[in-house]
């Protein structure tokens, strides 16, 4: 049996990138994971529909894109709470977290724990945001692509970012879903993963 890998995207859905990065994954024959900002899958619920209709998994990002670590317990918990409400009101009752921008603090995981949420990191880290060359990304994340592996992408322009859209990262799926096939790894939704995950990045290390 081949080993696993899962792709991650957060910070969508986007309304131009989030559909071609679906369409990649569709002609690659690769499902994913989505961490959403969840007034933006209220304001696009049918990218939501699509995602859990092609067999990808919708996840929480947050409800607003702040640094838990800059929050009070009180309000990291407010803001899972509102996100959750939103994503529960669109009919999608999720059970993955990834605290924006990767920062778990004490605070988050005695929230994620009292909502029964998993947290959840990366181990690959793909720096699409800075929107450097596919080739790049490609030999980068080629030193850790291996069985368990949690990669990370972003199919929106979130805060920090360095590009202006997208495209690269609709480019870099397929030759990703690529490289791991070749290594004899199978690209699953995080709910297809065995074992533990990360819960926070490599290094605990903010990224974007």
């Amino acid at each position: 049996m081949s080993g696993r890998v899962a792709l991650t995207f957060d910070d969508g859905p986007d309304p131009v990138w989030t559909p071609r990065v679906m369409d990649a994954l569709a002609d690659a024959g690769a499902r994913a994971t989505f961490f959403v900002v969840a007034p933006l899958a209220g304001r696009y619920p049918g990218l939501l529909r699509r995602m859990v209709g092609e067999g990808h998994e919708v996840a929480f990002h947050c409800n607003r894109h702040a640094r838990h670590d800059r929050m009070t317990a009180a309000e990291i918990q407010a803001d899972a709470r509102e996100g959750l409400e939103i994503l529960d009101t669109l009919g999608h009752r999720v059970h993955d977290w990834r605290a924006p921008w990767g920062v778990v603090t004490g605070d988050t995981a005695r929230v994620a724990e009292g909502l029964g949420l998993r947290l959840v990191g990366w181990t690959a880290d793909s720096e699409d945001w800075r929107g450097g060359p596919v080739d790049e990304m490609v030999g980068g994340l080629a030193q850790v692509m291996e069985a368990g592996a949690v990669v990370l992408m972003h199919d929106a322009v979130g805060p920090g970012a360095l590009r202006d859209g997208c495209g690269r990262t609709v480019d870099l799926v397929a030759p990703l879903v690529s490289m791991a096939r070749s290594r004899d790894l199978t690209p699953v939704p995080l709910g297809g993963m065995p074992g533990r995950l990360p819960v926070r990045n490599p290094g605990n290390v903010a990224g974007v």
